[in-house]
């Protein structure tokens, strides 16, 4: 399978995985009974690093020949050795950790349409961190084809006809506010995390799935060690480790563990733009899924908000055919008319004769 064929495809599942990774996790703070995210977020990189070693050994043994010939040394050196980059991986790992806590955090205070509103700034971000980082050139198309996207987000997510996500009581405001600065704070962190990992897979010779193992390790061991036991210490020593958890948790769990998995692919074949654009289509089928499913009214603001961010999507994937070019192709066509043609006419002549 090319490498195209994967990007395209890990880019499709990416937008279903989102467009249900937050119905499930903002219905699972819903319940009264409500768990810790600093005990979510450690269980979702420990299912991650889990399913990256066993996928990670399974490619390594194939590679050789034999099980045989792969040993657990060899694992440490690809993980930690002098070319394994383990301490560059650090930076991304305790960002994505700050990241997945203040998502929970978020879906918490905010409703959903504000979250996925505020989320989508992230796309700004990445294309800043993307021109300073990793020297990429967007053109004033794809500047132009961000801006639409925003905007075009921002209408669909207008109208959310769901009056289960409505925050009440006295703090709401505050609730609201202190919700909206964790979802921008979650924006910064991704987009340099993203952009700052893109880098460090594109340049490495280590696989793919060892830099999952070594990215969910240095999230999962301040993950506990901070946020579990130092943060949340007395809650769990109260509630325990598993306290308010349900199956709505248990599915928000895996859905953010996969996730991980889904994001480091579509980072490795594609890039964090596309990656964008693909959250933000995952957010116009999560409206169409909120429309059957949850009475969601689609109005003309929708209706608009979805044309301008399929346009923006159109424009950004476009190819930039200069006016150089265009003169190239004009005057490759007219010399293959005036010689090329005229050239075969006469000697299909001569060689009937």
């Amino acid at each position: 399978m090319s490498s195209i064929n994967i990007k395209y495809i890990s880019l499709v599942i990416l937008v279903i995985h989102n467009s249900l990774s937050l119905f499930v996790m903002r219905y699972s703070k819903t319940f009264p009974d409500k768990y810790l995210s600093s005990t979510a977020v450690v269980c979702s990189e420990l299912c991650k690093l889990i399913i990256s070693m066993f996928i990670h050994i399974i490619y390594r043994c194939k590679q050789l020949g034999s099980i045989k010939k792969y040993n657990c040394r060899m694992l440490i050196d690809e993980l930690f050795g002098k070319e394994s980059d383990c301490i560059k991986i650090m930076v991304p790992a305790v960002l994505y950790l700050i990241q997945n806590n203040l998502l929970y955090f978020s879906a918490s205070k905010l409703d959903a349409a504000t979250l996925q509103i505020t989320s989508q700034m992230k796309l700004v971000v990445v294309a800043i961190f993307s021109v300073l980082i990793l020297k990429r050139q967007l053109h004033k198309r794809q500047w132009f084809s961000i801006f639409l996207l925003a905007v075009g987000i921002a209408l669909v997510q207008f109208p959310t006809g769901d009056n289960t996500t409505n925050i009440a009581g006295k703090n709401a405001m505050v609730d609201k506010t202190i919700g909206f600065c964790s979802v921008l704070t979650t924006c910064l962190t991704s987009g340099f995390a993203g952009v700052y990992f893109e880098k460090i897979l594109k340049k490495s010779k280590v696989t793919l799935w060892a830099r999952n193992v070594q990215l969910s390790l240095f999230s999962v061991i301040p993950g506990y060690f901070i946020g579990c036991l130092i943060m949340d210490g007395s809650t769990i020593k109260e509630k325990g480790f598993f306290g308010g958890y349900n199956r709505w948790t248990l599915f928000s769990i895996f859905c953010q563990s996969v996730g991980g998995i889904i994001i480091a692919i579509v980072v490795k074949y594609a890039d964090n733009i596309l990656k964008g654009f693909a959250n933000s289509l995952s957010i116009v089928l999560s409206c169409i899924i909120s429309y059957f499913l949850f009475d969601f009214n689609i109005t003309l603001l929708f209706i608009i908000g979805c044309g301008l961010v399929l346009l923006s999507s159109y424009l950004y994937g476009k190819k930039k055919i200069t006016i150089i070019n265009k003169y190239k192709i004009l005057l490759y066509n007219i010399l293959y008319i005036k010689y090329t043609i005229p050239i075969n006419i006469i000697s299909n002549i001569i060689y009937k004769k």
